[in-house]
């Protein structure tokens, strides 16, 4: 559907030139959504499969496990849309300060990722409401080190920024001046708790993301955290007791239409593409987080019953088997921390594992040795 009113065009100066600033209109969108016909079935689709994502606590044995992976996966690639070149390996090795070598700038990027993630979701438990201070906070801890470590962390930007091109002049896009940042980013907060507003929880998540990504209120980051504000959305909002849909994966496998459709926004108002193509793409994900939770457990199963036939040391074996269900790559050092066990034990059970093709030891040294627990590590490694 095209729109009249999207929002209005002011000059600025960005880089020494005058540029033409879009300011967005409030949320939600005037006339509201279409949501006749298909897109009524697309959106019950997609709340059917976050209610299933939901519901996976009844399906794992501990979800927590479930968790520290997905979440650490979904940094991984939110970080690698914006360029990073760090692996989720990278991530754990990182985690570990075991091995050395691993990019620093660009594995500190996803760690910063998982740290903003971790405080929103705190704040959230704290029954801190879901506002701009709580995404300034969050954006504190996202550029806490590393690039970008000097772009204003936790602040709204007082210059002008813009979207793609060599310069301001040939930009693919400019969001608003800076003086229209607290404005926008009020009226965001207004529409996310409007009480007077029946959008459902789904569809606020779709408009809340486009409407920050426009704004593009901080200097630097605001992919990142767009994208993590519809996880905490989903949860303040009650679908989700556990941040675990994370659309970074289908944003990156479908990009150009991803940037297509935002600007369908802007120029056109055309929100309807743009929630269809969300839609489609919580429905995607949610789905293949459930399968990829099951395929888990069926691999945690097998393993166990190969490990149980392991003879008198069994029973330290599936120990050293739960601590690597907790943490996918681990050393020795860790190992004993997690399981309790001398440094002796923990060598032999790792050996075992070794031997029953379950973990592969990764440095090829023979002190300071991590191992990892290769099938786990594989399917957290699929593209849904």
């Amino acid at each position: 559907m095209r729109r009249v009113s999207v929002g209005t065009y002011t000059c600025s100066l960005a880089g020494g030139e005058a540029v033409r600033a879009f300011i967005p209109a409030p949320l939600p969108p005037a006339p509201p959504l279409d949501l006749g016909g298909t897109r009524q079935s697309l959106l019950e689709r997609a709340t059917l499969a976050l209610g299933r994502l939901d519901s996976i606590s009844l399906l794992l044995p501990d979800p927590q496990l479930f968790l520290y992976a997905y979440v650490r996966r979904e940094a991984v690639l939110s970080s690698q849309i914006e360029g990073t070149q760090s692996s989720l390996s990278d991530l754990l090795l990182f985690e570990l300060d075991e091995v050395p070598g691993v990019p620093f700038n660009d594995v500190v990027e996803v760690s910063n990722y998982i740290n903003a993630l971790e405080h929103g979701m705190a704040r959230l438990r704290e029954g801190f409401p879901l506002c701009n201070r709580l995404l300034r906070e969050m954006h504190e801890r996202l550029m806490a080190r590393g690039r970008g470590s000097e772009k204003a962390p936790g602040e709204f930007r007082r210059s002008q920024n813009w979207i793609g091109g060599t310069r301001p002049g040939n930009a693919a896009f400019v969001p608003p001046p800076p003086q229209e940042v607290e404005p926008c980013m009020a009226a965001l907060e207004n529409f996310i708790h409007g009480g007077a507003d029946a959008t459902p929880v789904l569809l606020k998540a779709a408009l809340a993301h486009v409407q920050f990504e426009t704004i593009h209120p901080f200097l630097d980051g605001n992919g990142r955290l767009g994208r993590l504000l519809i996880a905490l959305l989903l949860h303040e909002g009650g679908l989700l007791a556990q941040p675990l849909l994370y659309l970074s994966l289908y944003f990156k496998q479908h990009r150009t239409l991803y940037y297509s459709l935002l600007d369908r926004v802007r120029t056109e108002g055309d929100w309807e593409a743009w929630v269809d193509f969300f839609l489609e793409g919580v429905w995607q994900t949610a789905t293949g987080a459930v399968q990829t939770a099951q395929r888990l457990v069926s691999l945690f199963q097998q393993d166990i019953r190969r490990t149980q036939t392991g003879g008198r040391g069994a029973a330290n074996a599936l120990r050293t088997l739960e601590a690597l269900r907790q943490r996918p790559m681990c050393s020795l050092r860790q190992l004993c921390q997690m399981t309790g066990t001398t440094f002796p034990t923990a060598t032999k059970s790792m050996q075992a594992l070794v031997a029953l093709g379950i973990v592969r030891e990764l440095t090829g040294q023979r002190r300071n040795r991590v191992f990892v627990y290769d099938a786990y590590m594989n399917i957290l490694n699929e593209k849904d």
